[in-house]
């Protein structure tokens, strides 16, 4: 709950504050009435929404989920120093980058595994060839999932758990594997 001054101006929960020549305890909003604080021209308001940041503008309206040609304050196109065309990144194409990024990180564990492979021939184990196919797997799916998404709002659900019957909690995107944690020598 947030309280405000019948002109608008806000008054901080558990902080002393004045209404002209009347001083207030940090801690009378919480102890008073609500007569008393209607007597004080003291209104009750709800808590402003506080949007997620990775989804939504500081204004709480949703980022572009698709990328967009960069323009100036006057609408004109914003070019590159080679002279392409600037482009603003939406929500998708940032998402699906640190899926990359996340998939890329994955698979490095193992890539020594890969090398020695082609400079030795030494075989790569099931388990670990098992790992990276399906880190690549869920990765491709995860784009997918992302690109399916209508909306912002559509996107935030998906990066969102939902709660099951036994009290738990399931991912709405597919998961990563888990590492095999294999000993490899």
């Amino acid at each position: 709950m947030a309280f405000q001054l019948s002109d608008g101006t806000p008054i901080p929960i558990d902080s002393a504050f004045s209404i002209g020549t009347i001083n207030y305890p940090a801690n009378w909003l919480r102890l008073s009435t609500a007569e008393e604080k209607t007597a004080a021209g003291i209104v009750e308001v709800a808590d402003p929404i506080i949007h997620d940041s990775r989804f939504y503008h500081f204004d709480g309206t949703p980022k572009s989920l698709d990328d967009v040609n960069s323009t100036d304050k006057d609408g004109n196109l914003v070019k590159n120093a080679d002279g392409s065309q600037h482009i603003t990144y939406g929500l998708k194409t940032q998402f699906k980058k640190e899926e990359k990024q996340t998939a890329a990180g994955l698979l490095s564990r193992y890539d020594w595994l890969v090398v020695r492979k082609a400079e030795k021939g030494t075989a790569i184990p099931a388990e670990i060839t098992t790992f990276r196919d399906a880190v690549r797997t869920a990765c491709n799916t995860r784009e997918a999932e992302i690109d399916a998404c209508s909306d912002t709002a559509a996107l935030v659900e998906l990066y969102k758990s939902t709660k099951q019957e036994d009290n738990t909690y399931k991912p709405n995107m597919t998961q990563y594997p888990n590492d095999p944690n294999i000993q490899v020598l």
